[in-house]
């Protein structure tokens, strides 16, 4: 496998990682909590990142279309995302990426991708039910395990990871 799409796929699967520990077990009412009267819901932004996962999944087969959708609730928003995770992994295994190299890939729906996710994180935390810090660079990552099923293993700990100890 070459570096770039070793990278790429690691990436994704890093994206996988993190997005399931911020959408896992959320409260009632988070998917509909609005910080602002300008800021999208959570569902919003679950719905979102279903539509960059499917966008990089059409870059990764050389098609440059960009189609939104929308997702009636939580866990159908959760099932397209985690779905287009899949679709958009098994792409990158097996693409040339001759017409949109990893590169772009990454710079267009993956970085944005991982934006809202931590996004997410802030919004639950806002919400009153934040996730656990976690030493992510520990964490069991591994290229192509981009569902719902990852690690239980978890590097978390208490407290706050930008206060030195």
């Amino acid at each position: 496998m070459s570096d770039a799409r070793h990278l790429i796929r690691h990436t994704v699967a890093t994206l996988a990682y993190r997005a399931d520990k911020v959408l896992r077990g959320v409260p009632d009412g988070f998917a509909d909590y609005r910080l602002s009267s300008s800021s999208r819901t959570p569902l919003e932004i679950v719905s979102h990142l279903g539509d960059l996962v499917e966008w990089g999944d059409r870059m990764a087969n050389g098609e440059y279309r960009w189609a939104p959708g929308q997702s009636a609730d939580w866990k159908s928003a959760c099932d397209r995302f985690f779905n287009g995770l899949l679709a958009l992994d098994a792409s990158l295994e097996t693409s040339t990426l001759a017409e949109y190299p990893a590169e772009t890939i990454f710079q267009g729906p993956i970085a944005d991708a991982l934006t809202h996710v931590g996004q997410l994180a802030m919004l639950r935390g806002a919400f009153g039910a934040p996730i656990r810090p976690e030493s992510y660079a520990r964490a069991q990552i591994q290229v192509g395990r981009v569902g719902t099923e990852q690690s239980d293993t978890r590097k978390e700990f208490d407290g706050d990871a930008s206060v030195r100890r």
